[in-house]
């Protein structure tokens, strides 16, 4: 469906530029568009490589299981069914410490990690569990303590102070994760 809504403003792009006269300008732009697009790729890619990295070895090193001990109480509170499987808390944990860290690229695939691991002991494998919505909703409104991916977009288009929203960020993100984690856990009520 994305691709038809892309192609069509594409084609309605050149077709008001043709109407317009302006088709110098489109081919300006596309062209200064695609050479933009490709930098900032590469100032992203390069804050992802260094994030996904730090992260590996924060694995390693044992630093994600003393993440998962310090994190155990409120991943209890919030994910009952799997206070038991330490792997499903690591996975979770390390998938929290990116979205923390606001490296919410390199906090996919430990999300889907944690998923895969969730999904094992689940007793329904053709419904998701609690917890398995419950993470999604963690996942998707996280808590960003370090915004990085905006602060490296914000550096990118020539912000002076790119991490001037930090407390903006911080109470948007705390408010959205505690309606999220609301709803989900009000609506887990009411559907049993």
């Amino acid at each position: 469906m994305l691709s038809y809504i892309w192609f069509g403003m594409i084609v309605f792009s050149c077709i008001s530029a043709v109407f317009n006269g302006v088709m110098p300008e489109l081919t300006s732009a596309i062209l200064s568009g695609g050479a933009d697009a490709v930098n900032l790729s590469l100032r992203l890619l390069g804050m992802l490589c260094l994030w996904s990295g730090l992260m590996n070895i924060a694995e390693k090193s044992g630093l994600c299981e003393k993440l998962s001990r310090l994190m155990r109480p409120i991943l209890d509170i919030l994910l009952p069914g799997s206070r038991d499987h330490v792997g499903i808390r690591n996975a979770v944990s390390m998938n929290l410490t990116a979205n923390l860290l606001g490296l919410g690229n390199a906090a996919t695939p430990l999300g889907l990690g944690a998923m895969k691991k969730m999904q094992e002991v689940n007793e329904d494998k053709s419904k998701a569990s609690q917890d398995m919505m419950t993470f999604v909703v963690m996942n998707t409104a996280a808590f960003r303590l370090v915004p990085s991916t905006v602060a490296a977009l914000r550096e990118a288009a020539g912000a002076a102070e790119p991490m001037d929203i930090i407390f903006c960020v911080w109470i948007s993100s705390f408010l959205s994760l505690t309606a999220a984690i609301s709803a989900v856990k009000i609506v887990g009520r009411v559907k049993r």
